[in-house]
């Protein structure tokens, strides 16, 4: 003890002091990093706690193993069975009045007594229809052009083929619809195409000409395309979205702009304002734009913004999972029972007034857990709050655009409109894994939004693709309502 109390004795005051100090610097230092560490430990912990019920990631990220806890549907369950209801008439084969082919099975022996029936008279018949397919064959249609020398002019002249056959061997019509509706709107890639006219019509057709098919019939839309675009600038609503995939291994972007019946797709390297502005339909819009809150999106103020609700059902999800929270089990609650009185004609303004101010108060109760944190003094760029109060934020700046549907009866509840028409492009991307070419991804986006449209109209897909290879394109009819 004695040789502890000499050792203090000989350290100086001044020294001691900077002990102390630096002792204390490392402390608050340690402590710095600890609250780093929570805070990376946490923000790994929310990304680990997001799938596809409870965040914007897709169903395929959650994997094979789905534990209980996440098979959460934003849907409540309903009180009937599942099948069909009482009252459904359903759907069978239904017999035709007129078949291309009768078989008449005659009975001219008796299978009791054997007795001889061939010069009996038929009392009824029993009929039974088989439908089937005859066996699909390669038809060749040769043209024949007739070449004279005139008698009079000692000239040599040959009659004109049709504008359409300007080779000495080349597919037709339908041969190349099926090309095109085989590898863009089913989606089946270039080889498993050839297989298949090979199996069905013995005609292997090389994916050369799958491609050449797709190029032509997307240089003969053009029409169509522009129609299109016409009747989405001016629609009342349209949706937009955008998802990622790629081209020749490099990161895109297909965008769609849409609505119940027509269909915009457009590719860009840009997620943001240079696609915008290059696609052109938001620019020109002037009515609602339903989205799920892209900052590129609101920048247009030409527009009445609508926000995804659906989105805001899952994120909110998150913070029931993780937190317990009531406010947002609450708001999640809330926005059901609006869209229920969104649908409602009686529902009064009174009652409108009553919502929004419940409302406003779980977004304030919110924000009362998850206050926006001061920007610490000297911090350079843009602060990280946590994700509920950016959740928040979002509800409480952006109240009229959540809300847009509870007052504009042909505002949607949500953005699944957009989600729908940009769904098959993701099948497309787990076939094929993308694109090898630009003009490959460029073709397909102009197919798919003349195609989608037509279908969104009652139009047969195969007659859609025809009308365009013969030079007469579906045009949709801006007359048809929304």
């Amino acid at each position: 003890m004695g040789k502890k109390v000499d050792i203090l004795r000989t350290v100086d005051r001044e020294t001691l002091i900077d002990l102390l100090r630096t002792h204390v610097e490392q402390n608050r230092a340690l402590q710095a990093q600890v609250e780093a560490l929570q805070k990376q430990v946490e923000k790994l912990e929310r990304q680990l706690a997001k799938n596809s019920t409870n965040s914007s990631k897709p169903p395929s990220s959650d994997g094979l193993t789905k534990p209980k806890r996440k098979q959460k549907s934003q849907r409540k369950k309903g009180q009937r069975k599942t099948g069909g209801q009482p009252g459904h008439e359903g759907h069978m084969l239904k017999a035709v009045a007129v078949p291309d082919e009768i078989v008449r099975h005659r009975l001219d022996v008796c299978p009791q007594c054997e007795q001889d029936l061939s010069a009996i008279e038929t009392q009824r018949l029993v009929k039974r229809q088989v439908f089937d397919i005859p066996p699909i064959q390669r038809q060749v249609r040769e043209h024949q052009a007739e070449v004279k020398i005139c008698p009079c002019c000692g000239e040599t002249s040959r009659a004109q083929f049709p504008e359409a056959v300007k080779a000495p061997t080349q597919y037709g019509p339908n041969i190349l619809a099926q090309a095109v509706y085989l590898n863009t709107y089913q989606l089946i890639p270039l080889a498993r195409v050839r297989e298949w006219f090979s199996d069905c019509i013995g005609q292997p057709v090389s994916e050369g000409t799958v491609q050449r098919a797709v190029a032509i019939f997307s240089d003969s839309i053009g029409s169509s395309l522009d129609e299109i675009y016409k009747q989405l600038t001016e629609s009342g609503v349209v949706h937009l979205d955008e998802t990622g995939f790629r081209v020749n291994g490099v990161l895109a972007w297909l965008h769609t702009v849409c609505t119940e019946v027509l269909s915009y797709y457009t590719v860009h390297v840009s997620r943001g304002d240079d696609a915008i502005m290059d696609a052109g339909v938001l620019p020109n819009c002037s009515g609602f734009a339903v989205h799920d809150g892209l900052v590129q999106y609101m920048g247009y103020e030409m527009v009445e913004h609508a926000l995804c609700n659906a989105h805001h059902l899952r994120e909110l999800q998150l913070f029931v999972d993780e937190f317990q929270a009531e406010w947002a089990s609450g708001l999640q609650d809330l926005l059901r029972e609006m869209k229920k009185a969104s649908e409602d004609p009686d529902t009064s303004a009174a009652l409108i007034a009553k919502l929004e101010q419940r409302y406003d108060t779980l977004v304030e109760a919110g924000l009362e857990v998850f206050p926006v944190l001061p920007r610490p003094p000297n911090h350079k760029g843009r602060f990280e709050q946590h994700p509920a109060t950016n959740l928040l934020g979002r509800l409480r700046d952006n109240k009229a655009a959540v809300l847009a549907f509870l007052h504009h009866p042909d505002v949607p509840f949500d953005n699944n409109q957009a989600e729908r028409d940009l769904r098959m492009m993701k099948v497309k991307q787990k076939i094929s894994g993308g694109f090898r070419t630009w003009t490959g991804a460029e073709h397909f986006a102009a197919v798919r939004t003349y195609l989608m449209t037509a279908r969104k109209h009652g139009v047969s897909m195969l007659k859609a693709t025809h009308m365009a290879l013969v030079g007469t394109p579906f045009i949709p009819d801006p007359a048809l309502p929304e």
